[in-house]
This record gives structure tokens, sequence and C-alpha cells, in this order.
């Protein structure tokens, strides 16, 4: 064959390939169809996340002219004719717009007051409106502030959680302590979860410890709505209770979680259990929760419709239901005490049942994109936590899982024992392969959030599955409504069973070889790939959908940043050296918590700081010669021989205190004082030749209305 008969051979085998993979993609393209709007919550959330990660806070009216100006054109687009090569991306643009813009006005609605760091010990005299989960300092309660000795009534915060000495006073109590007043504390470290924002979000304006006993108050009455979430609070407070005195503190504890969300009696090793074996999930009202409760309610009613014919002939049994399934998530939604993820969970919830009274499918990626576009309107800050970014993502894949399996073949007659096997292992499968493919969908949220990875989370799931779905939740359920009544022992008792089994699966699985791994985090921008990533998989009809996997992995493969060589924590009152794979703990036993989640963050083992080789007493701590960090935590200002010490013994100094002068020792050394670590936060340092490269928090979290550390107006009467 001639050279030319081959090379137009070749070039018309290449035509036709790349005809084919054309035609390829015009099928791949329009078997999508109607589920381009499936990408409109995406545009929108994604617009909601710009808001966030921005450096500065932007102006209101621009983003409402972007808003409007997007939306006009979509609309004049659409109203033209054009096709949706056009319109689609003006959509998208103006849902984005509308994400930024709605994030934005969210801020501004729920703005209040944030406390100041008040030098001194304060009084303040404030209602309880609920118990929170306790701390490594002891119980939490979140309180509404009445009187704050030292702040204006304009300047005092709306909020506050308060950390108490002795057993927290219930909800409704009007008390009275001395305590530390500090503002929302800032992440750990640069990049980690931001609690001061979670605060802002939630109207917190502040942290307290109280130094002393609390004591009762006589306060003016409260508002009504103060009030009345006060008096629920104390029902749901007072249910937890009767359950842990009905089923003891073990058992009880847990019950009491699941049910109030109250995690007061929980236990440090149990919890670890939980976490270790991939199962804390339970213990957080969240979408599971409500699924199990909604859809209990939902069965139990269209089975009693189903039982009386005369009622069955007469009402629509399924609607019927739904209304049940609608009125048992409400009443959990208060009960739990309505905390954001179970908030969520209520509205994905309700639009499933929404969608049997409208006639359409309950669970379809349509009902999941409105639920996700609902509450995005309500919480937009939700697209930045974890809760959000795990249960829509699960919920995702576990929808798109389910257009994709295949449907059992229904036998026209069958022996009962075959149909009884190909059954339990037609569930066993379908069981197997949802805990698979939510695990997977959820596994680079967990990666970078939670830095820890349970090995065997599937095994444990798996087990305690059928004992939690079909036992524990309903029976805690039936429980929990029966037990004001002294009619509750019996299901308590068999929630209490359950749990005993969920827990003794839990303690086995964490106890296997290798059961938890640490991950360090990747940087910031692989979180958003990996969602992008997961959501093409899941909303994408065809083969080309697997293109969203090296993006879904985004986590995983991404490279890491070099480890920094040094850490101190926010306030200079911890440290770490980082020494190999190891963090050395300069304060053994001081800010546990921020000491933990910075070690994680960068998969470093914690270790404690040996005794030789450092000189240590109450208020410093300096390595004897040639080190890299030597600190000091006392309020007030070394002296100078004390300053020299420090200086010539390492090459970074932190002072908790501000310095007016450094003696000449400090020279060529690199000091933070006080006022560099109110300004900077917690801070990473990395060595950067002769000098240091130095990443801090406020840098990360940028100029925004919850990173104002305020000079609230301090009054100067003291009184």
């Amino acid at each position: 064959m001639s050279v030319s008969a081959v090379l137009i051979a070749s070039g018309a085998g290449i035509h036709r390939a790349t005809a084919r993979i054309r035609d390829g993609l015009r099928s791949e393209v329009s078997a999508q169809g109607p589920r381009w709007r499936l990408w409109t919550p995406v545009a929108f959330g994604a617009g909601c996340a710009v808001y966030f990660v921005l450096g500065r806070e932007p102006p209101l009216w621009p983003l409402v002219a972007l808003a409007i100006v997007a939306g006009a054109l979509w609309s004049a687009a659409r109203r033209a004719g054009r096709s949706r090569r056009c319109t689609l991306p003006l959509l998208l643009l103006a849902c984005l717009a509308l994400g930024l813009t709605t994030a934005k006005v969210r801020s501004a609605r729920i703005a209040a007051p944030i406390a100041p760091a008040l030098s001194e010990p304060t009084v303040i005299e404030a209602w309880v409106i609920d118990v929170d989960s306790p701390g490594e300092r002891g119980a939490r309660v979140l309180i509404a502030p009445v009187r704050v000795q030292g702040l204006e009534p304009a300047a005092t915060p709306h909020r506050l959680r308060a950390t108490l000495r002795g057993a927290p006073p219930p909800p409704g109590a009007a008390v009275r302590l001395v305590a530390i007043l500090n503002p929302p504390p800032g992440p750990a470290s640069p990049g980690a979860y931001d609690f001061g924002r979670n605060a802002w979000f939630q109207g917190m304006g502040g942290v307290a410890f109280a130094l002393g006993e609390t004591r009762p108050a006589i306060l003016a009455d409260a508002p009504w709505r103060l009030r009345l979430a006060m008096a629920v609070n104390r029902i749901r407070y007072g249910l937890a209770q009767r359950i842990v005195a009905r089923l003891g503190e073990r058992n009880g504890g847990i019950a009491a979680a699941m049910t109030t969300g109250h995690e007061t009696w929980i236990r440090r090793a149990d919890l670890e259990v939980m976490r270790d074996s991939g199962l804390a999930h339970i213990l957080s009202i969240s979408g599971l929760h409500m699924a199990i409760v909604g859809g209990f309610v939902f069965f139990l009613t269209r089975l009693g419709v189903a039982a009386w014919p005369w009622l069955a002939l007469r009402v629509p049994g399924k609607k019927v239901a739904a209304w049940a399934g609608l009125g048992a998530v409400a009443t959990y939604l208060i009960v739990s005490g309505a905390p954001p993820p179970a908030e969520r969970a209520a509205v994905t919830a309700s639009i499933a049942f929404a969608a049997i009274l409208l006639d359409r499918q309950a669970i379809t990626m349509n009902a999941l994109a409105t639920a996700a576009f609902v509450v995005l309107l309500l919480q937009p800050e939700a697209i930045v936590t974890p809760g959000f970014q795990m249960s829509f993502a699960a919920t995702a894949a576990l929808v798109a899982l389910s257009e994709v399996w295949p449907r059992r073949v229904r036998e026209l007659s069958a022996p009962w024992p075959i149909v009884t096997v190909q059954r339990i292992g037609s569930w066993t499968v379908a069981a197997c392969a949802a805990s698979l493919v939510a695990g997977l969908a959820t596994g680079p949220f967990a990666m970078q959030h939670f830095n820890r990875t349970a090995v065997y989370g599937l095994l444990a799931n798996l087990g305690t599955s059928p004992v939690a779905d079909f036992v524990m939740m309903p029976a805690l359920a039936l429980g929990a409504v029966l037990e004001p009544l002294g009619l509750g022992a019996p299901f308590l008792w068999v929630a209490a069973r359950a749990i005993e089994i969920m827990m003794a699966i839990g303690t086995t699985v964490a106890g296997l070889p290798g059961a938890v791994q640490t991950v360090s985090s990747a940087p910031a921008v692989a979180l958003p790939v990996a969602f992008v990533g997961v959501l093409f998989i899941c909303l994408w009809r065809g083969r080309l959908r697997w293109l969203g996997l090296p993006l879904a992995a985004a986590v995983m493969i991404w490279p890491r940043s070099t480890l920094p060589a040094l850490w101190i924590g926010d306030g200079g009152t911890s440290a770490a050296v980082v020494q190999g794979r190891q963090a050395m703990i300069v304060r053994p036993g001081v800010r546990e918590f921020a000491t933990d989640l910075w070690s994680r963050r960068w998969a470093l083992t914690p270790v404690d700081r040996p005794d030789a080789g450092w000189v240590c007493d109450r208020f410093s701590c300096r390595p004897e010669a040639g080190g890299l960090l030597a600190m000091s935590w006392g309020r007030r200002q070394p002296d100078t021989a004390s300053l020299e010490a420090l200086c010539r013994s390492a090459r970074v100094i932190s002072l908790r205190a501000a310095v007016a002068m450094l003696p000449d020792s400090c020279d060529g050394r690199l000091v933070l004082d006080g006022e560099d670590h109110d300004r900077n936060g917690a801070i990473e340092l990395w060595r950067d030749g002769s000098g240091w490269r130095v990443v801090t928090a406020a840098r990360v979290r940028g100029d925004r209305p919850w990173t104002v550390r305020t000079d609230a107006d301090v009054s100067d009467s003291g009184g």
C-alpha cells in the first residue's frame, strides 16, 4: 500500500473517531435535559461561599445591583427565545450573584455587639437560655445578658456562652456570676475552623469563664420570645434529666443527646469510641435522625390507616401519613432545640413529605435541589459548615445511587424461604452499597475538617444500622413522647439495650489495629474542587460523570505544604515546636483542644515537652540554649533580666504581655508580644533562610464583621 493510501486511511479513521466522540458528547449533553436546573443551587451556594472567602467586607449596594443586572439579563435572554447555550450561563451567573447578596444581607441582618476582652473580671447578670455541651473547663450554658458591669447596654452582647463551676443551672434561671469576658475565640490555627464566624451567625457575642459559684439574681421579666425559648428548653432539659435518671448516666447520656441534643452526660471515653469507630454522626441530630423519626411515623400512620378499612376507603392514607410525618419532624425539631443541622434536616424532610402531598416522587434530585436552595436562603452561612457539606454530599450520592440501582424483578410465585433469602441478600448488598457510597462522598470533608479517618467506619455502621434504624431511634421516639406521662419505661429500656449493642460494636471496631488514621488538611482550594467533583458525579447523567472522580479526590491527592517550624496559639498562652512528625507542646495540659486541632491539621503527634533541657517557672519557659522558641505567658511584662534570658535562649520569643522596650540581647530575634497576639491571633512560622515566614489567623480571616475586636463603649462607673 502506498504512503498516500496509508495517510488517507489514517485520516478517515481519525475522522470517524472524531465523529464518534462528537456524537457521544452531543448524546451526553442532550441526555441532561431538565437536570441542568440542578446546577442552580450549586451556583447559589458558590455565591454564598464567595462571600465568606472575601478578604474584606463588601458593601451591599454593588451586590444588589449585580444580582438585579444578572437576573435581568437572564430574563431578557429567555424572553427573546435564546437557546439554553445562552440562557443557562446567565441563569447560573444570576444564582451566583443572588447567593453572594443573600449571604451579605443575612450577615447584616443578624449583626449584634461583640464582647471586648475586658482586662478585669466583671459581673454578669443574665437569663439561662439553654444548657450547652460541656467543655474542657466544666459545664457550659447559653445566657442572655441583662447587665454586664463595665459595658453600656448598646454594647452588651445579646448572647454569651458561659463556662461555669459545678452543675449548670436549668434553662429559665436568673443568674449572677463573676467572670472573665472575651470575644468569641478565633481559629486554633490559620485556616482552621472559625468559631468566631459560627458564633456571629448564631447571635453569640462572646464567651465568659466564671471565677466562682453561680448565684441567683433578681431580674425584670424577660421579653416574651426569650421566655418562650427558655420554657421550651426547660422542658427539653427536664426530659433529658428524666431519661438519664431512667437509664443511667452512660446509656441515658447517649439517649438524651440523640433525643434532646444535650450532651452534658456523655462520657469522654464513650465519645472517643464513637469517633474512632465512625459512629459519632449518630449523636448529632441531623438528617439521619429526622429521616428515621419522620419515616417511622409515616410508616405507622399509613399502616394504621390501611388496617382500618372504613377509614382507608375515605381518606388518602399516603397523604395522611405525610401530614403525620411533617408533624413528627416539627415536634422533633422543637425537642432537639433546633440546632442548625437539625433545622437543615427538617427542611429537607419537610420538602420530601410536601412532594408526597403534591403527588410527586419524594426522593429525587429535584427535591434535594429544592431543599438545598431553601436551606441556603435561610442560612447562607451553612455552605462553609462541615455538617451541610457532608449531609448534602451524602444525600446527593445516595439519590444518585438510587437512580442507577437495578430494579428487582418480582417473581410471580416462589417459595417463601427462597424469597426471604433473596430479600435479605438484596438488603445487605443495598446497605453495603449505601454505606460505601455515603462514606466515599463525605470522606473529603471529614479529612479536611476533622483530619481523621475511621478506617473501619463502614463495618461499624453496617453492624449498627439495623439496630439504630429499626430499634433504637423508634424506641427513643416513643419513649420520649411517653416519658412525661410516666409510660416511657419499656421503650427506653429497649433503646438502652440497643445503645449497649451499638457501643459494643463501636468499642470492638475502635480497638482494631489502625482503626483511626490522621490525615493532614490540604490547601483550602482543594475542598471546593472536591465538592464540585462529588456533585458532578452525582448530577451528571452518563459516562462522563466519572470525569469528576479525580476532582472528588482532590483533598487526598493535592500536594501538602511543608510543615511549619512553630505554632503559637491565640493569645500567646500555648505553643508547639515541630520535630519531625511530632509536635512538642511547650505547655502540656494548657489549651488542649486548640493544640489537638492544630496538630491534627498537620497530622502531627503531640508530645509533652521534656523536663530536661528546659528552664521553666510559673510564667515562662525557655530552652537552656540554642532553641527555637521561648515564651512568657504572664499578663505582666517580664523584667529586664527575664527578657534577656529569654532572648539569649531562642530565636523566637513569645510574650503574652505588651513590651515597650526590648534589651539589646533581643536584637536579631523575632519577638512577638501581647499586641502582636491580639492583632494576629494564632500564628504559624516557617524557616525562611535566615528569617521567618509568618502566617497569621487574622490575615486568613480577613477584615470581616466577626473578626473585629471592638473597643466597646466602656463606662467609668464600674456599676
